[in-house]
């Protein structure tokens, strides 16, 4: 059992890392299950993979809990009001996965779930993220020597230069800005993610950054977004195992259940902070480069042991 709840603390800090960050969880857990195999039967290996994100989305319900919790006392009618319909942007946004995610996701599992259709959308979104980031930095210089000319407000820096946060060149700066339209297209880029190695914060933050967010709109909404579909699935998940097997697990795999839970809570609140305190700084040009070099690994890896 020690062993089976040390296999299980890794995968959940694997999730807990690559849930949120844009680097595709899929792709790290086909990594993961090459060298770490659940002594577990095949159906709970099944609920076991997706009922562990419930821990990465817990991080994100604690973390945003004030904002997103329209019943707090501490908020005035105008903040609750605000709540609501951030939730029903989150729904909005959500219909999409909703519709296409139910019709294709098997489909997908049995046709695309496989190394190599991973590293080639590891590789294919890290190039993309490199593009939008190139694209935004160009537009950056252009909004800075805009901001410069006489008569536009500037506060400058210490040394005396232009200070000029990168968010203010998007016309959607934070998610209270986002409309149902901006929504909805993000909610679409979030149906990408039924492709294996994608990665769901990845499409929806590249969808976002797309259709005018900000760097912090975007993995924001992302969070948010994330939080009635993971959960629903989840739970879906957790329905066909009991119709399949009933209510039954054994001592170990409720140890693994758990310890992957939380395991990936612990490390996914750590990475969502890391996460957004990294992207005030900077873009997202080193996950793309990252997604590009284990998309490479994973092609690499597996094509050779084919070849064996």
């Amino acid at each position: 059992m020690l062993i089976e709840a040390l296999k299980s603390l890794i995968i959940g800090i694997v999730e807990g890392i690559t849930e949120w960050l844009p680097i595709s969880s899929t792709g790290h857990m086909i990594l993961v299950d090459e060298f770490i195999h659940l002594d577990v039967s095949e159906e709970f290996l099944d609920l076991f993979l997706v009922v562990i994100q419930i821990g990465a989305i817990l991080a994100v319900i604690i973390l945003y809990f004030r904002k997103l919790n329209p019943f707090s006392f501490h908020k005035t009618r105008e903040e609750k009001r605000g709540t609501w319909r951030l939730w029903g942007l989150v729904v909005i946004g959500c219909i999409p996965a909703l519709i296409f995610g139910v019709l294709l996701d098997d489909w997908m599992e049995e046709h695309f779930y496989n190394a190599y259709v991973v590293a080639a959308a590891l590789i294919v979104y890290g190039i993309v993220f490199i593009l939008i980031e190139h694209r935004n930095r160009k537009r950056f210089k252009q909004f800075k020597a805009a901001a410069a000319k006489p008569g536009k407000h500037s506060l400058p820096s210490a040394d005396g230069s232009l200070e000029v946060s990168p968010d203010e060149m998007f016309k959607i700066r934070t998610v209270d800005d986002i409309d149902w339209k901006t929504a909805l297209k993000i909610g679409c880029f979030q149906v990408l993610a039924i492709i294996p190695g994608t990665s769901r914060s990845g499409s929806t933050i590249i969808g976002g950054m797309l259709v005018g967010c900000s760097r912090t709109a975007a993995a924001e909404f992302t969070f948010f977004l994330a939080i009635p579909v993971m959960l629903g699935w989840g739970l879906l998940r957790a329905i066909r195992y009991v119709a399949q097997i009933g209510l039954t697990m054994t001592s170990t795999e409720v140890v693994v259940l758990v310890v992957g839970i939380v395991s990936a809570f612990i490390v996914a609140v750590f990475a969502i902070r890391f996460l957004m305190g990294y992207i005030k700084k900077n873009d997202f040009t080193a996950f793309g480069v990252y997604r590009i070099i284990v998309g490479v690994v994973v092609l690499v890896y597996f094509g050779i042991r084919a070849l064996l």
